[in-house]
């Protein structure tokens, strides 16, 4: 079976609470141990988008051995800058980075008060790993980092914001920009200057669950699109063996 939109939107409502996990779902998620990840998040809202994201590499054929999702299984990767860093989805194979995930949100009222730690852990993140691949840490198939991030849709997220007086004029793209806008020039960076290879920004709120993607080449299907295509790539090779 393939992971469809309605399994995407279904997991989306489960983040808010709207709506409980089907049953292949659930199953799912006890094979890989989903059940335990929200003592390493810090809540158990991420769960479901660990269990949608397993989905693609069990149904690809990988044992839910190599899935990690929880911090007993072992979610450090080695760094450059730092000894390891903390994802949340981690599937290795045989030796292989199959695929990393960082999975983050940003809700309000507060917007402003968590926006720069957003950035700055989702860009030191990729910038380590990524050095660390150069210094040849990671000596077989390139890693692929996928990031995927959920912005609590609010007045205060779709406000502009205005920028403070610094002194030099910023980039004129972000003038007149809410939370909303600067998150979806942010992912769409990320992906230019290839720190992460996909990444699916939504934003989404608990009254109203269902996805809203305002940026084409960061919604789901591109995202899930560039899943299938890492394991295609990777089927070819003969991973999994």
């Amino acid at each position: 079976m393939t992971v469809t939109r309605q399994d995407f939107e279904d997991a989306l409502a489960a983040y808010w609470g709207a709506r409980q996990l089907q049953s292949e779902q659930s199953a799912i998620r006890d094979a890989v141990g989903a059940g335990t990840a929200g003592s390493v998040r810090g809540g158990k809202h991420f769960d479901v988008i660990a269990t949608l994201l397993a989905k693609f590499f069990l149904d690809a054929g990988y044992p839910p051995a190599s899935i990690r999702v929880t911090k007993s299984q072992g979610l450090e990767l080695p760094g450059y800058y730092r000894p390891q860093k903390q994802w949340d989805v981690v599937v290795v194979h045989e030796g292989v980075l199959i695929a990393a995930f960082e999975l983050k949100a940003l809700g309000g009222p507060s917007y402003g008060n968590n926006y720069n730690n957003r950035v700055e852990e989702a860009l030191g993140s990729a910038v380590d790993l990524r050095r660390a691949v150069l210094a040849e840490m990671y000596p077989k198939e390139k890693p692929w980092l996928g990031y995927f991030f959920i912005m609590e849709d609010g007045p205060g997220s779709r406000r502009p914001v205005r920028a403070a007086d610094g002194a030099l004029p910023i980039d004129g793209i972000w003038r007149d920009t809410s939370y909303q806008d600067r998150f979806g020039i942010f992912c769409q960076r990320l992906v230019t200057e290839q720190l992460y290879d996909a990444a699916c920004y939504v934003t989404s709120s608990p009254g109203a669950p269902r996805p809203i993607e305002l940026v084409e080449s960061l919604d789901w299907r591109h995202f899930s699109a560039a899943i299938n295509a890492r394991l295609t790539y990777l089927k070819d090779l003969g991973i999994p063996g």
